[in-house]
């Protein structure tokens, strides 16, 4: 049985207030960068994982550390690099000597195994390596020498990409992009926000956030974030939305059938709904509106639009094409029966 409207609701104004401390506490080590922690936060208590893509030297790195204390998360750093294996990664079988001189083996777990795993720089390991995170992202488990062993739990990946190219970075593979939930972009901060920064980095202190909520209180909410209600009429708009980005499909936008090579796959309409679900928690309603799918579309299609050799010669961005895919996709089609939707 699922909670009644005004359950919801009085657990939604709950929820938001400790959102807000959530946010203090981050505030208190990052400036600026609002739409990136909420994106960050979103792909937290939805259960998925968050890619972020800037320049170094933004933050993504202590964004995600600051985070981690704020709810007491436990906290993995994997640095990828070019000759970083999937071992690394996953862990290893290990010979080791019991009482009397018997040898067994014994699998000695990897940096995988926390409930927070930062993978910085990831597109700085080969695609081998990066496979290597796929059944985590996706099952929250790995399989070792022919052993599943399950992931803690919350487990959530957040990785940092360098959009630079230079020696040393690969592509991520595109199954891989498709298990991030949101892919967010980190620009540079204001005249303001880096005039703070400096006040607050180079002063004689600095505000050390408090933890505000821990693992058994993530996945309570994480479960609230599901009982949420999406109407069929804006479940259908979430659908036409990605059925939007494929090329010379029914409802495919111009812009798609021109520039676009592959479409965004059914994870692509999940991310739609759970990015939505969140966001009218956040604002203590109890069903999803046709603006909270709107709103989340970029971050949750931007990675799954896959251009074409002629988008990619005439400059297009996967963001011009979300973007265009909203104006030309109307709300609700008059006259369709959506009874069966």
């Amino acid at each position: 049985m699922g909670l009644e409207p005004k359950e919801i609701e009085a657990r939604a104004a709950e929820f938001r207030a400790q959102y807000a401390r959530i946010r203090a506490e981050i505030g208190k080590a990052i400036v600026g960068h609002d739409e990136v922690v909420e994106g960050v936060l979103t792909a937290m208590f939805t259960g998925g994982n968050c890619l972020l893509e800037g320049v170094p030297g933004l933050g993504k790195t202590h964004l995600i550390r600051t985070l981690s204390q704020v709810l007491d998360l436990e906290f993995s750093r994997i640095q990828f690099t070019p000759d970083l294996m999937p071992a690394d990664i996953v862990g290893t079988t290990i010979v080791v000597e019991a009482e009397g001189g018997r040898r067994d083996f014994q699998f000695r777990r990897g940096p995988v195994f926390a409930q927070l795993v930062l993978a910085d720089e990831i597109n700085r390991a080969t695609p081998k390596t990066q496979s290597a995170m796929l059944e985590a992202m996706q099952e929250h488990r790995v399989t070792a020498g022919g052993t599943t062993y399950d992931l803690p739990q919350p487990f959530c990946v957040l990785a940092t990409q360098n959009p630079i190219e230079q020696e040393g970075t690969y592509p991520l593979p595109e199954a891989q992009l498709d298990r991030f939930l949101l892919k967010l972009i980190v620009r540079y901060a204001s005249r303001k926000e880096l005039a703070l920064i400096v006040d607050r980095t180079t002063g004689a202190t600095f505000p050390e956030p408090q933890r505000v909520m821990g693992a058994e209180e993530i996945r309570g909410w994480r479960k609230l974030v599901r009982e949420l209600v999406v109407a069929p009429h804006v479940k259908d708009y979430a659908v036409r939305l990605v059925l939007a980005t494929h090329p010379q499909g029914e409802f495919a936008a111009p812009i798609t059938n021109r520039y676009v090579g592959y479409g965004a796959s059914p994870r692509g309409v999940q991310a739609l709904v759970m990015g939505a679900k969140f966001r009218a928690l956040l604002e203590g309603r109890w069903n999803v509106s046709f603006n909270d799918v709107r709103a989340i579309a970029p971050a949750a299609l931007r990675h799954r639009v896959l251009l074409n050799f002629e988008g990619e010669a005439d400059g297009v961005s996967s963001d011009r094409v979300v973007a265009e895919v909203l104006d030309h996709v109307p709300t609700t089609i008059k006259g369709e029966e959506l009874a069966a939707v």
